[in-house]
Parts: C-alpha cells; structure tokens; sequence
C-alpha cells in the first residue's frame, strides 16, 4: 500500500468546504456541470487560436548564405498543423505548470525560451539544483554565454551522444528561436524526466532548407519527425478495443461511457456523489479511490490519499494509490495498455476508460453495496 502523504499542505477549512461541494445537491452540479462547459470551451478555443506569431515567408532571396551553408524554416502552411499547436500547447502548460511557484507565465514558446532563463528555472526545478550561470543579459553574446552553461547542463544530464545535441539542437538554433530545435529539446527533457502530459503522437513538420552551392541558391523540402508513438515508457502497445472505439465507432463509445457512468453511480449514489462527465470528473483520483472503497466494502482512511489535491503530484499520488487498491482487489492488469496514473491526471479519456472498465468486468455484476463504516 501506499504511504500516507503530508497531509499538512491541506488546511481543515479548504479541505471541508471543496469536499461540501461534492456532497452538493442538484443546484451544486449544475453549477459545477456549468463551470466544466465553461472550461471545455475556454480550452477549446485557447487549443484553436495560434499558439505562436507566423513566421513570414521570406523565401530563398530572404538567406544570406556562404558557399554550401545552408538554412531552414518551417513552411508556413506546416506551422497550422492542429498537432503542432496541440504539442506546443502541452509544453506551455507542462512548463507553466512547473515553474508556478516562481509566478513565471510562458506565452510564447520561441519568444520566452531563446535567451536560456526560462530553461534554467525549468531545469533546476525539474533536478531540484542551482545551476550556477551568468546573468541574463540584453546583449547577444551575454545571452548566448548563458544559454551554452544552460545546454551544456542539460546535455550533460540526459546524457545523449554529442551527435545528437548537434543535430537536434545548439547554442545558435536555440538562440534564433527555432521552433523545431525548440520542440526537439523540450520533448526530450518532458519524457527523460517523465512529465505528467500526454504529447500528441506522430507530430512532423516540413522543412523548407535552403542551401547556396556554387553560388546559387537551392531549395529541398524536408520532413522533420518531432514526436513518434507515445514510447515515453519504452513500451510498445498493442491496439486494443478502445482504439477501434475511437477511431471507427463513436456511436459505440459513447453507449460505453454511458454503461461506466450508470455503473460508478451505482456506487457513487451510496455516498450522495454522482458523475455526469467521465472525461474530467476522474483526473485527481479522488472518486477512483472512493469506488473501490465502495465495491470492496471497506472505509478508505482519509490520512491515505488527498480528498482535495490541488498539485499535479497530489493527483498523481491519488492515482497511483487507487490502483494499489485495485491491485490488492485482484484486479487483472490491462495486457494491451497499462494506462500510467500521469495520462488518468491529464484527463487522456482513453486511459480513464480503459481503467474503469477494468473495474467494470470485475464487479459489473456486484449489486450496490451499502455505505462503509469507519
């Protein structure tokens, strides 16, 4: 079983009254049913809108380039690719999401990251370590002295061959605000240090790379891969039925929540909570935990798991300890896909549903039990 977290971050009164709302009759879910449409909404539309300034297209006359020296840009057109957006989205938030305690907000991920003090922030605390670099300053050259300590740094601790570092990213591409040495940077620091974000699988940009040779200038188009499968785990997944849900029978998915959401209820009405939404109403495991409890007739011990986790880590520790219930439970482990308790807390709605039909199969034909005694 897990250990009991400190539970000194949660004061009494923040922890009774975000609790009080869960009780909440009809009145307290239509709010809350409200809030959630509001969000949906609110994300949907920052998702739509353009995450970075376009980057003029300013053709091969726009390069001045020496003899075979070459340079490249991202087409204008492969800049929309909603995937692209969704990364760069991702990033944002997983970076924003660390560093919220410095109070630093990245908007821009070219902009805010070239001159190499955000990196610096993220990476210390990502390694719990000061790096020891100079100030940043207004000139080029300062900027770049600091941005090299900073690579040089990360470098070393993702231990990656030189090749690599030189192909995928530098000093220069970095500074220039290149995105995709950007993106390839951020996506191997986001799974070394396994980040609780799901990246968009199989995300590519085409490359317009100009090259001068004999004096003229040659242009090519490239396909730069960014992300491949979802690998982070060095796990290779068999499709499984939820793919197919997906991808060719959304009609059917959606008869499959309905089934999950009548069923948790089930349990749920013993306690006078209720779920209306699978996609967002499992993410900090606080009704996964309480579900077992219910199926297995027991009382959860609240010193066990956060009832208001307000942290990313708190989430995912709720998580974690609810499968440790569902483990003990004899529950089977999903061959296909083991979903990992970072997608259920980023609300990836194919892990959630593969971990409550899980505990669907096992107890779908267990009558409502009655509520625990502590």
């Amino acid at each position: 079983m897990a250990t009991s977290p400190n539970t000194s971050t949660l004061t009494p009164k923040k922890k009774d009254e975000s609790f009080l709302d869960k009780l909440g009759g009809t009145l307290a879910r239509k709010k809350k049913s409200k809030e959630v449409t509001e969000l949906q909404e609110e994300g949907k539309n920052a998702i739509e809108s353009p995450t970075s300034p376009t980057i003029p297209d300013i053709g091969p006359e726009g390069y001045h380039l020496g003899e075979n020296e070459e340079r490249s840009m991202i087409e204008p057109t492969s800049r929309e690719d909603p995937k692209l957006r969704e990364l760069i989205k991702t990033l944002l938030d997983w970076i924003n999401d660390e560093l919220s305690a410095h109070r630093i907000i990245v908007k821009d991920i070219e902009e805010d990251l070239f001159d190499g003090q955000i990196l610096q922030k993220l990476i210390e605390k990502l390694c719990n370590i000061k790096v020891d670099a100079p100030e940043v300053t207004q000139s080029e050259i300062g900027q770049k002295q600091k941005l090299r300590v900073i690579l040089d740094y990360i470098n070393s601790i993702l231990n990656l061959p030189p090749v690599w570092n030189q192909q995928k990213w530098s000093v220069d591409s970095i500074h220039s605000k290149n995105l995709v040495a950007i993106l390839h940077l951020l996506v191997t620091l986001a799974r070394h240090f396994r980040a609780p974000i799901r990246m968009p699988e199989n995300v590519s940009v085409i490359l317009l790379v100009v090259q001068k040779v004999d004096n003229i200038l040659q242009t090519r188009r490239i396909v730069e891969e960014i992300t491949t499968t979802n690998d982070d785990i060095g796990a290779k997944f068999e499709r499984d039925a939820f793919d197919t849900l997906f991808d060719h029978a959304p009609d059917k998915l959606n008869v499959v929540k309905k089934t999950l959401v009548t069923f948790v209820n089930k349990q749920l009405m013993n306690i006078n909570l209720e779920v209306t939404d699978l996609d967002t109403q499992f993410h900090d495991g606080v009704y996964l935990v309480l579900i077992m409890g219910l199926l297995e007739n027991y009382f959860v011990p609240l010193h066990s798991f956060y009832l208001t986790p307000t942290t990313t880590e708190q989430k995912i520790h709720n998580v974690m300890f609810s499968f440790e219930l569902m483990h003990d439970a004899g529950l089977p482990k999903n061959k296909a896909r083991l979903p990992r308790p970072e997608d259920v807390v980023n609300m990836d709605l194919k892990s959630t549903l593969r971990v409550l039909y899980n505990v669907f199969t096992k107890y779908k034909d267990t009558r409502s039990t009655s509520t625990p005694t502590m």
